[in-house]
Order: C-alpha cells, then structure tokens, then sequence
C-alpha cells in the first residue's frame, strides 16, 4: 500500500516551511500567508493528492473541526436548502457538520444543542429559537460561537440571518388587493416564533397602509408550522369570518391546511378563497392548485449563515458580526385569484401603494 501523503511532503515539494504550508491550506489562516505562496501550496497539494486531516488539525488548534446544525422539525422541507447551503461553505472551510433534530423547539433544542457541545463542536447553526429562549443568550456568555437563521430572540446581540417579513408580507397583501381582495384573513404562525410574531405584525401593518380595515378578528394563531394545525386555524377563521375571499397564511404548510378547510367548508381553493402561502418549499407548483407563495432564499440563508459562523469563530466571537436581512420575492401561481364578488371599480395598484 502506498505511504499516504504528508503535510512535510507537500511543504518539501512547494519549497515552503510546514508551519507555512499549514497556514497555506487552513481557510482560517491562508489570509497571513502570501497569495502566490498559497496558489503554490494549494497546487502541490492537490497533485500530491495530500488533504489536512481534521483530526490532526484540531489537535493542534484545540479544535474538533466540527459544527453543529440544529433544526427545529426534520418534516418541514424549508430546512433542507439551509442545510445545504450551510454545509456547502462549511466543508469548504475544513469543517464537517453534525445535524440535531430540536422536534420543535424549546426544551428539545436545548437538550440537543448541550449534546453537541458534549461532542466539542466549534460552533453552532441554529435554525430553532424561541423568542425568549435564555439560554440561547448563555451561549454567547460560555464564549459558544452561535448564528441563528430564520428565527431570532428578543437578545440582539446574537447574530441572526434573516428573511424580510415586512418586505415578504407586503407582497402578498399588495398582491391579493391588486386582485380586488378587501376581505383578508391571516393563519399566523406561533407567536412565540420570531417568523410567527413577524409575519403577524406586518401583516396587520400592510392592511393598515392598504385602508382593509386589519383587526384581530380576522387572524387566527395555529399551534404550530405544519398542515394539520393550518387545517384548524383555517376552520375557526373561516367559521367567523364566512365573508373572507382571500387567506395569508404564514408558511405553506398552514396554507395546506387552509387548502383542506376551505373544501371542507363546501368552498374552492381560488374561485371562493384565494390563498398565499409562505416560504416556496418544493413540489408547491404540482399542488392542486398550484400555490402563489413569497419565496425565501433559505440556501443563501445558510451560506451567509455558516459565512458569518465561520467569521465569529475566526474572531474569537467578540460580537462584532452583523445580521442580515434577505430579501423575499413572490412567485405568483392559480391558489390567488379576483375574487368572485369583486365590482367594477378598479383595484389600486401595487405600484401606487
């Protein structure tokens, strides 16, 4: 069996220190070495067949090169792109990347999270956060490199990679009044969620701006991110408010069970009810009908994520990352419609709004 290379074989060959080669080929410290000094290393490396052994590297710098991703329900699809993205600049920087699944969130995550640590991961992703989760704010006191993505707490001070509710928002009440809607009901998310609370203030603000008359009577809260609760907070909406033409719903899997409701109730999807969903998850295109929904980058979510992760861990996690706000788009499918009531008048349009 050939011997396998060595980092005193790659820096012999390129002409260079070890202790240089190694900075070389470290993504957290090639910045210190000369730029043709690591195009050379890097291309000795490569033909020599030689990779850094991150075993051996984290010996050395008291790491385990490893990070944790936790995500808060391995059902929803959304938390697959940000994975993937996250991953994707992660192994790029040396690291491998373990993955918990928080079942929701609250106690679960933290259990999963301390497991992670037990394992001595460098740093964390975090997709799962309850507004008031303290003991998310503990990380960054036990000096744990910590980024949250699509979610937030109420404690600034940890960095979070997220979407633009507003911006998100507004462009599905812009898009429904451009169709004659006046009558919009809202199934929010959990408001102990950043995105639930979020997406339910922007709501209510763009109905303000749009003169719809917002109220709480026309928003219902589901118990959680998923179809089945969609379905029963949809029920109670529609069961109070029979007049509504057109639902937001704060992710498409409430929008799902917004589907499911309005034909219970004896209704179409669209032709008496149009809806909106929320995030763009797959397969939204093959949906009976098709579903018009705000689409959320949550692949460069998680590059950006793991981006400012890996620059936290590099500066010794001294607060000084910034979030970042994404912004969302709309992809317009058949679930929204003019509703069947609408009069002669002409809608305003979005771009007078």
């Amino acid at each position: 069996m050939p011997e396998r290379t060595t980092l005193k074989d790659v820096a012999r060959e390129a002409g260079v220190h070890v202790s240089t080669a190694s900075r070389a080929l470290n993504p957290l410290t090639r910045s210190v070495v000369n730029p043709e000094t690591v195009e050379r290393v890097t291309s000795v490396a490569r033909r020599l067949g030689y990779s850094p052994h991150p075993l051996a590297r984290g010996l050395r710098t008291n790491q385990t090169m490893s990070v944790g991703v936790v995500i808060p329900d391995v059902e929803n699809p959304l938390f697959g792109p940000i994975i993937a993205g996250a991953e994707s600049v992660l192994m790029e920087g040396g690291y491998s990347v373990l993955i918990g699944n928080a079942e929701r969130g609250g106690v679960d995550a933290e259990a999963v999270v301390s497991n992670l640590l037990d394992h001595r991961v460098d740093g964390l992703l975090l997709a799962t956060a309850g507004r008031s989760d303290k003991w998310i704010s503990d990380l960054a006191r036990r000096g744990v490199p910590a980024v949250l993505v699509n979610r937030t707490i109420e404690d600034t001070s940890i960095p979070a990679i997220l979407c633009d509710e507003h911006a998100g928002m507004g462009l599905a009440v812009q898009h429904l009044a451009g169709l004659g809607h006046r009558r919009i009901g809202h199934v929010a998310g959990p408001g102990s969620l950043s995105t639930g609370l979020f997406r339910r203030q922007a709501f209510l603000t763009w109905m303000r701006i749009l003169e719809l008359g917002p109220s709480d009577d026309v928003v219902t809260e589901a118990a959680w991110f998923q179809v089945e609760p969609g379905y029963e907070a949809a029920i109670e909406l529609l069961q109070r408010q029979p007049d509504l033409t057109a639902i937001v719903a704060a992710n498409d899997l409430l929008a799902l069970g917004c589907y499911r409701a309005i034909r219970e109730l004896g209704g179409e999807v669209a032709v008496d009810v149009s809806v909106t969903g929320y995030n763009d998850i797959p397969l939204l295109d093959m949906m009976q009908p098709p579903m018009t929904t705000v689409r959320v980058p949550y692949r460069q979510m998680g590059t950006h994520g793991a981006a400012t992760l890996l620059d936290l861990m590099g500066q010794g996690n001294d607060g000084t990352t910034a979030s970042i706000k994404l912004t969302p788009t709309l992809v317009v499918r058949s679930s929204t419609r003019p509703p069947r009531s609408q009069s002669s008048r002409e809608p305003p349009a979005p771009s007078d709004i």
